[in-house]
């Protein structure tokens, strides 16, 4: 019998902070691991492991190579790895498991509670990015991130009053708007590699329905086009949007479409064959998209193109 692997889940700050042999948070519901400043050794989790509160870390090292689809490109920098709650992250075969964080943040959601932000954090595409696609800084973004951390870490360690954590919701939401401004520089800076990335999905899409996939394993998925180009879906469909304006989903959509005008003008089938043709399960579900993206039912354009 198959051995079922066992992910340790913590369930709260003070179990985390046992764990990598930290005294106790000074606060349940949220703490910040300096590691550039505390003279304890700080011992990283084996394994992958799921957390319940939210973890944004700075790492001085990321992997020197960031892989986009088939190419690799060099960035030294170190950058921001973030995790949500309930997420499974880590590994047993962790490449960089011994590679320390020198900030590492956690927020429980409870912190979060009748702000704004319990709502807004759950927004950012960037808490569903796989490790390989952390947030990789240059230098000036490096020292604004760790600015920020370094308030954090001042407003924790001074006196609590009243203001306290409406002062450190002000600064989470700072560091993730510099994180959600720098992941759109790190896409821009990258279109040479997203218009390859349009290619090669337009390649993957094209051959899809060439083969005839469709028929036995329905429509593709974002999933499905994330794992050929080696992407998380978040991370596929942000890199588009920043691209083209439109998601994964949107493209999927769009080929959809294509495919479906193509066969309604050039063959015979009825619009339930061309629903099945396409992956559809059921041919109503075909023609409220096509109605959507093209304001014609299947029907109507065929008429309309004859």
């Amino acid at each position: 019998m198959k051995k079922e692997n066992i992910h340790h889940k913590f369930d709260s700050l003070s179990e985390a902070h046992r764990a990598l042999g930290l005294p106790q948070p000074r606060h349940p519901l949220i703490s910040l691991i300096n590691n550039a400043t505390t003279q304890i050794q700080v011992s990283q989790p084996r394994g992958a492991h799921v957390l319940k509160f939210y973890k944004i870390s700075y790492r001085p090292r990321l992997s020197g190579k960031i892989r986009y689809g088939q190419g690799h490109y060099d960035f030294d920098e170190g950058g921001l790895l973030f995790a949500a709650p309930n997420q499974l992250i880590g590994s047993n075969n962790d490449e960089n498991a011994n590679e320390c964080s020198l900030y590492t943040l956690l927020i429980h959601p409870d912190f979060l509670w009748n702000y704004p932000l319990a709502k807004k954090i759950k927004q950012y595409g960037f808490f569903s990015y796989a490790a390989n696609e952390g947030l990789h800084l240059s230098e000036e973004e490096k020292a604004t991130i760790i600015a920020v951390f370094r308030m954090i870490d001042e407003e924790l360690n001074s006196r609590m009053d009243d203001l306290s954590q409406d002062v450190i919701i002000s600064q989470i939401e700072l560091l993730l708007t510099y994180a959600d401004r720098f992941y759109k520089r790190q896409f821009i800076t990258r279109k040479a590699v997203s218009s390859n990335l349009l290619q090669q999905l337009e390649s993957i899409l094209e051959t899809y329905f060439a083969d005839e996939r469709s028929l036995s394993e329905g429509i593709p998925t974002v999933q499905y086009l994330a794992d050929q180009v080696n992407l998380s879906p978040s991370y596929l469909s942000d890199m588009l949007r920043s691209l083209t304006g439109q998601n994964a989903q949107q493209h999927i959509h769009d080929k959809l479409i294509e495919k479906a005008k193509e066969k309604l003008s050039t063959t015979s089938l009825s619009v339930s064959e061309v629903a099945y043709a396409l992956g559809f399960e059921h041919s109503q579900s075909f023609s409220k998209l096509f109605k959507t993206k093209t304001n014609l039912s299947p029907l109507e354009f065929r008429r309309s193109f004859n």
